[in-house]
């Protein structure tokens, strides 16, 4: 959805018409719920803070004037909730789902094996994202995942363009040497000690 189509939609929802608000939901709400979901973890939340954001489009739709695109502007409203919840959560908040594994394992299917050690793969990518400082973590996502141009990433994080490019540079090295390491676990067949 281009910014003239937001602008129009925002026009309408300034006169409280919820169909244009529904639109502009339907259109934003999942690429928000992926991004705030990378950031925090945690579903709940993540649903939480991107009701809280969109309600703010709803309450002020003039306050996105068109200077960038639009969902790079959501996306910073939503970073500063996000900024807001980290500082609010309890160091022990991280969990893990072993549920999901005991799921796995219990399973009856041949491919049971290979649906667990996916699974761990993903478990330690995730791990190795999760090593990056926030800034690296953030910029890796909204450029990989969300598809942002650098300066849009600039604008969210509040800094330069050569910021990013230098924050995504360390990134890559960062998660190409614990990738590499996983994978030489994984060759010893010692993944699951290099999810942890």
């Amino acid at each position: 959805m281009d910014n003239d189509e937001v602008l129009r939609l925002l026009g309408r929802i300034g006169q409280a018409d919820e169909s244009a608000f529904r639109e502009l939901y339907r259109a934003f709400s999942r690429r928000l719920y992926a991004y705030v979901l990378r950031q925090l973890g945690d579903p709940a939340q993540a649903e939480e803070i991107v009701a809280d954001t969109l309600y703010e489009v709803w309450r002020q739709p003039a306050k996105f004037r068109g200077d960038s695109q639009f969902s790079t502007w959501l996306i910073g409203i939503a970073r500063n909730k996000v900024l807001m919840a980290f500082r609010s959560r309890k160091p022990d908040s991280k969990h893990e789902d072993i549920a999901d594994v005991a799921e796995v394992i219990a399973s009856e299917d041949a491919s049971a094996f290979e649906i667990l050690a996916q699974q761990q793969r993903h478990e330690g990518v995730r791990s190795c994202m999760d090593k990056l400082s926030d800034e690296h973590r953030e910029c890796v996502h909204l450029v990989f995942y969300e598809g942002m141009a650098l300066a849009e990433v600039a604008q969210v994080q509040n800094c330069p363009e050569n910021t990013v490019k230098t924050r995504l540079f360390h990134a890559r090295q960062k998660l190409k040497k614990c990738l590499q390491l996983l994978l030489q676990r994984e060759g010893d067949g010692s993944l699951a000690g290099a999810a942890s």
